[in-house]
């Protein structure tokens, strides 16, 4: 059996015959030169050598392509340390052991810095070395592929050993995790409690046992998780922002203001927390201290590009140019993680667009956008397929064999579409009525849709939503109550009617209609060119991966109208409203008085007085639904019009 060149060429390091080495990695450079551990390898023999130039060019490269990989971190420090300057290999070996615990060298070189200049910080790291010295050596094996992000063999490992040990904590928690990074929750939730049944003192795990719940969309559980967390340690940070985020999550959106406020106060020199914080107090429209903040976050780690993307997507802010220049220079720079990069592409996309250079404000945008992309790997073809089946199986017959089914309740009113299409003004428009509580974008039907779903093998096809004809009527009305239930925990005015903003369940109408066949349901609609191109230069948090190429945006805007025109013609006449962003613009009173109508609300003043309405707002639109109705930004895709032909291709006929 032939021996691999890497392993070969590690046993001619370590038994020092650095001249095969050398000859083995240059036939893997040429070969495989992409491969992670041939780029690792290389850049530790580069270091033996004393190239430390090669070196760190080898791990620009595998920072790069794995900016998680804690060992090129380690690695870096040596090199840095090799070269004299202290302070960047300390910074390197902090990094290191962020993306790593398990990096024991890391450790105890951090541990003898240390020893004088911060002998707390030392005593921490002593405690974690001792932490990670006392785990059992297959947990530790476990650990070390999952931290070089190995996870098949990571799971393959520590299940072997939990067959052995089925309680032991820490590699249940890892299992567990595993489960969560493939989007297994309902396991991860299994595993998690179990764990916290069998070691309630762990609580590590019990913290990860909250984060899934939230995941899961059981906010009410999560948060009384994170409360016990907090009874148990009140003064740890984490648990506190944990409890802060869920606050958040349930619309106790002062209440986390105060306890970020309380934490920003504790840990100025946290950049984390600064940023959080600033979120915040972005969402309560208090934008003078949110600035203050997320400058605070950069000010602390100045390449920190989720600080500088906080301040761009404010959409008033306007930049210094020494902000801008400090911006450029970080985003050149060698060694930037790809998530800071690719929030700082689109920071400087807004800056230079609001300064006038859209040549290279495009250039910005662009460049996000394709780093993005590499990461979430959008395929455009897999949601076709998806609308496709939406388009087979939610037929006339379907819908004609549940009439009278249901929930009959008509409290929600679903605003569905496509991001940026206008759909946060119509939320703070109904939000202004005494009758209507805005909450936020609500995760319930896509978490009910994924329950019909049920777990799939890797072969396995969707069962949703070739199955919604299966459910009895009785079983409509429950899912249309469950929906009611679980989004009781956002609803805190009392008002009978409630908001739930949601863009991407327009894919699941025909499910809404099944067990809510009163809800009211709007489509946010906005001119194809302008709507594709305000998608491509939001980053945005989470979801939405067909926004980061413009082929992608707009193949998703056709299946889109393909799709809300299949519902047009197989649901009640009227049964879902289509309102055009750009006629609200124009006649304000006009469509306020049609949706109004719609929604069986009588006409009240406020609805046109939106901009005075008080209220958290959490989406990239908050800061302009707190003016007057305005123009702004309807046509600001014409000055990038040389650059977007792969948007018009896409859009066709419908461009």
């Amino acid at each position: 059996m032939q021996t691999d060149p890497l392993i070969e060429a590690k046993m001619a390091l370590a038994r020092g015959d650095m001249a095969q080495a050398r000859g083995l990695l240059a036939g893997l450079m040429a070969t495989r030169g992409d491969d992670p551990e041939v780029l690792y390898f290389a850049a530790v023999i580069a270091r033996a050598r004393g190239d430390l130039g090669a070196a760190h060019g080898l791990l620009d490269k595998l920072v790069g392509l794995q900016p998680e990989l804690g060992r090129a971190h380690q690695e870096r420090g040596h090199c840095y340390r090799q070269q004299g300057q202290r302070d960047a290999a300390i910074a390197a070996y902090e990094r290191a052991i962020e993306c790593n615990p398990l990096l024991t060298a890391s450790i105890k070189l951090l541990v003898a810095h240390y020893q004088q200049a911060n002998p707390a910080r030392a005593a921490e790291l002593q405690g974690r070395l001792a932490d990670v010295e006392s785990h059992p050596p297959e947990v530790l094996g476990a650990l070390a592929a999952y931290y070089d992000q190995d996870y098949t063999l990571a799971e393959s490992r520590v299940r072997a050993f939990l067959l052995k040990v089925p309680d032991e904590p820490v590699a249940m928690r890892l299992l567990a995790e595993l489960g969560t990074r493939l989007g297994e929750y309902e396991d991860a939730e299994l595993v998690l409690a179990k764990c916290k049944e069998f070691n309630p003192d762990y609580l590590h795990a019990r913290f990860d046992y909250a984060e899934v719940l939230g995941k899961r969309f059981k906010y009410d559980a999560a948060l009384r998780e994170a409360e016990e967390l907090v009874a148990l340690e009140p003064a740890n940070p984490q648990f506190l922002m944990q409890r802060a985020n869920l606050m958040l999550n349930v619309g106790r959106t002062e209440d986390a203001a105060d306890e970020y406020a309380r934490l920003h106060r504790d840990s100025p020199d946290n950049p984390t927390v600064s940023l959080t914080y600033g979120h915040a107090l972005k969402t309560l429209g208090r934008i003078d201290e949110a600035v203050a903040a997320y400058r605070q976050a950069y000010g602390v780690r100045r390449d920190f590009g989720d600080a500088y993307w906080s301040l761009a997507n404010l959409k008033t802010y306007r930049f210094t140019e020494r902000e801008i220049a400090a911006m450029v220079a970080e985003e050149a720079g060698e060694g930037i993680a790809v998530d800071d990069r690719i929030h700082l592409c689109f920071a400087l996309g807004k800056a230079l667009e609001d300064a006038g250079d859209h040549a290279r404000s495009f250039e910005y945008y662009q460049r996000g956008n394709q780093l993005r992309q590499g990461v979430v790997k959008y395929r455009p073809q897999a949601i076709t397929a998806e609308f496709d089946r939406q388009i087979e199986h939610c037929n006339a017959a379907l819908f004609s064999a549940a009439a009278g089914a249901g929930c009959p309740a008509d409290d929600p009113i679903f605003i569905v579409g496509l991001p940026r299409a206008g759909s946060t003004l119509l939320e703070q428009v109904l939000a202004s009525h005494s009758q209507v509580e805005g909450t936020t974008e609500l995760p319930d039907i896509m978490a009910i849709a994924s329950r019909l779903n049920g777990r799939l093998g890797q072969e396995e096809q969707d069962r949703y939503p070739a199955n919604l004809g299966e459910l009895s009527r009785d079983r409509l009305a429950e899912l249309g109550q469950s929906y009611l239930e679980s989004t009781r925990v956002h609803r805190t005015e009392g008002k009978p009617r409630f908001i739930d903003k949601m863009p991407n369940n327009f894919r699941h109408i025909g499910l809404i209609h099944l067990i809510l066949p009163n809800a009211r349901i709007i489509d946010a609609r906005r001119e194809p060119m302008a709507c594709g191109f305000s998608v491509f230069k939001q980053l945005f948090a989470q979801g939405q991966d067909f926004s980061y190429d413009l082929d992608h945006i707009g193949r998703y805007y056709v299946d889109y109208l393909r799709l809300m025109e299949h519902w047009d013609a197989v649901l009640p006449e009227g049964r879902v409203l289509k309102v055009q962003h750009e006629d609200v613009i124009e006649d304000l009173e006009g469509q306020v008085r049609r949706i109004l109508d719609y929604c069986g609300l009588p006409f009240e003043q406020s609805c046109l007085d939106f901009h005075k309405t008080e209220r958290a707002v959490r989406t990239p639109s908050s800061e302009q639904v707190r003016r007057p109705i305005n123009r702004d930004g309807t046509e600001v895709w014409k000055a990038y019009e040389p650059w977007l032909g792969p948007l018009k291709l896409a859009l066709g006929e419908r461009a």
